[in-house]
């Protein structure tokens, strides 16, 4: 089994960031690339033509390029589950026969909206989508990121299995003219299951004669969906192989491609698919999601960094930080290689982040002036989203540049209260602007960004067994059969459940 040795970038000089753009006037372009609309730049990083030098002859010892060609062949990369990764497939870059597959998987997720949007399921007017993890974050995403101005059909989106969460939700739709759609790969998970039972309920409740009538399942498991009571014309599938946080491209996608058209869910797939085929085919030194990853190693594994923080300068995008949370953390939150030895190396980072410029009066002091060594993300976008005068984006990108810069070079000062340090590093993505292409080619880069990351520390990022244990333990508990520790005991009497 090949183990990384990151004593060969350890090694290598530490200059400053300012330093750095001392030395050398091509710095820039050097640490710039534009792929699918989007701008990329690394060059207020530490990364230097060494490092990358370093890190580039890691990733031919770990690997790297027979792994990604394995993973769009459809192989089974994912060891400890004993199956493929074809998420991309999903896009049309995969295994021909997986993508076959897709293709009708969105064939009849297509007919079925196109049979919605012709009424005949009644006057439907609300989408409401149940699920939890990948399940919701994405479609959350997508929804919340390009249907603001969409007037096709109200969506809301619910995973918490709080009361609370589906009772807000429902309190805004008529159920007769409401879709349920109930998204859960196993067709079993606690929280999407009982959010769903609730909302057959509710429907009862509001005098819908046939509920069931009325639901649409999303799943890899379509025998578990009838057998819940939904009809199997109704079942729209997806492939075991695409994991639950990279499934948004398949019929997870259905509240998307219903609430924004299909038209707009074929360019998300198309944006993808282009970040896609930059990351097969582009050479390592000049492809973006492997300099971002070569940035990660280096500040996780060389400077001992804990967190990476990103920050979208786009409402829009606020949900962006929470849906790279679990797919970076779920992937690569990991203490065992691919092979089952326990690592000796940092895995992931704490991802973490916000939405500017709130962030920058909350969290930034500790970015600029705390004592912990933060690398920062900047996502921006050029054109703006509200019709508002031009001064609102105008200061909205630049409050974002100008943190990036204050960050590098920081400030000194007799009072030492007043003093900031510099040479902290940021990247800064920018998008031309935000539409479906865009968004599905920025989803696909952090996918496989978090690819690169896992192959460079020996881990398999395709599954998630940590998940397990905690829910594991609350069925247990709700049937009184396990034996808790006297903490938690004495809780759950105190909390009467």
């Amino acid at each position: 089994m090949a183990t990384p040795d990151w004593s060969p970038i350890a090694a290598l000089e530490r200059a400053t960031l300012s330093q750095l753009f001392e030395r050398d006037s091509d710095r820039v372009a050097r640490f710039s690339a534009d792929v699918a609309g989007i701008h990329f730049d690394w060059s207020k990083t530490h990364l230097t033509g060494e490092a990358v030098g370093a890190l580039e002859a890691l990733a031919q010892k770990m690997g790297l390029a027979a792994k990604r060609d394995a993973m769009f062949a459809g192989e089974k990369i994912n060891v400890t589950e004993d199956r493929a990764a074809e998420h991309t497939a999903e896009r049309g870059e995969g295994a021909p026969e997986s993508v076959a597959r897709a293709r009708a998987y969105h064939a009849r997720m297509r007919a079925l909206i196109d049979a919605i949007e012709a009424e005949a399921f009644g006057p439907i007017r609300s989408i409401l989508h149940v699920g939890i993890g990948g399940s919701a974050l994405g479609p959350d995403l997508l929804v919340d990121a390009l249907g603001r101005d969409a007037d096709r059909y109200d969506v809301a989106i619910v995973s918490n299995v709080d009361g609370l969460a589906i009772e807000e939700a429902i309190d805004k739709f008529d159920p007769a003219a409401t879709l349920l759609a109930v998204a859960s790969k196993t067709f079993t998970t606690t929280e999407t299951m009982l959010n769903a039972q609730s909302a057959i309920e509710w429907m009862v409740e509001g005098g819908v004669g046939d509920p069931y009538g009325q639901v649409v399942a999303l799943t890899a498991s379509p025998e578990k969906a009838i057998e819940w009571g939904v009809d199997e014309t109704r079942v729209l599938p997806f492939s075991e192989s695409v994991g639950g946080r990279y499934s948004l491209w398949s019929s997870i996608g259905f509240p998307a491609a219903l609430a924004l058209g299909w038209d707009a869910f074929e360019e998300l797939l198309e944006g993808a698919a282009e970040m896609d085929r930059h990351f097969r085919f582009t050479e390592l030194s000049r492809n973006a999601p492997v300099l971002a990853a070569f940035a990660d190693l280096y500040y996780t594994q060389v400077r001992g960094c804990e967190t990476r923080a990103t920050f979208a300068y786009d409402e829009r995008l606020r949900l962006l930080p929470s849906y790279l949370q679990q797919l970076e953390m779920e992937s690569n939150g990991k203490r065992v290689t691919a092979e089952g030895e326990l690592v000796t190396w940092p895995t992931a980072p704490i991802t973490w982040g916000g939405v500017g410029t709130d962030a920058q009066h909350a969290v930034f002091q500790l970015l600029h002036q705390g004592t912990r060594l933060v690398p920062v993300e900047f996502v921006g976008v050029i054109e703006p989203g509200d019709s508002l005068d031009d001064e609102h984006h105008r200061q909205l990108l630049l409050n974002m540049l100008a943190q990036g810069a204050a960050l590098l070079v920081g400030r000194d000062s007799e009072d030492k209260a007043r003093a900031y340090p510099g040479d902290r590093p940021s990247s800064t993505l920018l998008l031309d602007r935000l539409d479906p292409r865009t968004l599905g080619a920025l989803i696909a880069f952090y996918e496989h960004r978090t690819f690169v990351n896992a192959v460079l520390t020996g881990i398999n990022p395709f599954d998630q067994f940590g998940v397990e244990l905690g829910k594991e333990m609350a069925k247990a508990a709700g049937k009184g059969g396990n034996v808790l520790d006297p903490s938690t005991t004495d809780l759950v009497k105190r909390a009467g459940i």
